[in-house]
């Protein structure tokens, strides 16, 4: 099966295929690169030249950044509970 996904899931798919340990997931953040496309898609978005495509791959950076974040909640409260 071959999966095409925005490279910034293809980045967080990576990183969760490692089998990350809890540190390394409360210490993720997107690479240098992905932190790059979403400066270029946001000042698009307030140029008024974002295209469909580029609309969509924004609206996965939001999904996205919530998975993350609830991601890192949950791994806090694991870590806590273990205690």
């Amino acid at each position: 099966m071959n999966i095409a996904p925005t490279p910034i899931y293809a980045e967080v798919y990576q990183f969760l295929a490692s089998a990350p340990a809890h540190e390394a997931i409360l210490a993720f953040s997107p690479s240098e690169q992905a932190h790059q496309r979403l400066q270029m898609l946001l000042k698009q978005e307030r140029g008024g030249l974002l295209s469909d495509d580029g609309r969509a791959e924004l609206n996965e950076w939001e999904q996205v950044e919530h998975f993350v974040r609830m991601l890192k909640l949950h791994t806090r409260q694991l870590d806590l509970s273990a205690r």
